[in-house]
């Protein structure tokens, strides 16, 4: 059977079109798209280097450790993203990004919450604490104090987090349980298992808080 060639001389069919026509064709669309800069990779800036419409931008003033921030954001933006990126308070660690492993944990209105699950307008006209906000200068705050005596982590990358947690339920509850502390702590999770060092922990630091009291 004889079959149709395309203009390279090759096996092909009545497309119309050959195949090095159509690679260069996708080619050529790829590198208009890329010039224009209509990409984003990250979901929050395009090729250009522009973060975003101007339009599109609110301003927000955000309490975070007793100080008032005014900036400009998206309205989608997250507190985590804000709270990292815009305020470079870097001790909030970005883990899931959806509200399970409890690394971002601030504290808002002194209680424990996910700021990757908190768009950073709702967060206006609240009280945030980031663990920054537990030191007095350079000297830690006592939840921090005890996680360094009591050696309550090993990588340390879900430790802010941990440590959060204990701080809020602290201030509600100045002698918690046993029970009452692995409760507190158990929307934080810490992949190295240092729980039984956390719990020792916290304990800990409801003794020091009642001696700086």
């Amino acid at each position: 059977m004889k079959r149709d060639r395309n203009d390279e001389g090759q096996p092909g069919c009545r497309c119309g079109i050959s195949r090095r026509r159509f690679l260069s064709t996708v080619g050529m669309g790829a590198m208009a798209v890329a010039a224009s800069g209509s990409i984003s990779l990250d979901g929050r800036a395009a090729a250009t280097g522009n973060p975003t419409d101007s339009n599109t931008l609110v301003p927000l003033t955000l309490n975070v450790n007793s100080r008032v921030h005014r900036l400009l954001v998206e309205p989608r933006w997250s507190l985590l993203y804000i709270l990292r990126e815009r305020l470079g308070l870097t001790g909030t660690k970005v883990g899931c990004e959806r509200g399970e492993c409890g690394a971002c944990t601030v504290l808002i209105d002194d209680v424990p919450s996910y700021a990757c699950m908190m768009l950073a307008v709702e967060a206006q006209g609240r009280g945030i604490t980031t663990v920054e906000g537990l030191m007095n200068g350079e000297i830690l705050g006592p939840v921090q104090q005890a996680f360094v005596e009591q050696d309550a982590f090993q990588c340390g990358y879900c430790t802010p987090g941990q440590i959060m947690a204990v701080e809020g339920l602290l201030r509600r509850n100045p002698s918690p349980s046993t029970g009452q502390i692995q409760s507190a702590v158990s929307g934080n999770l810490c992949r190295c298992g240092a729980y039984v060092h956390i719990f020792e922990a916290a304990k800990r630091a409801a003794e020091l808080r009642k001696g700086r009291g």
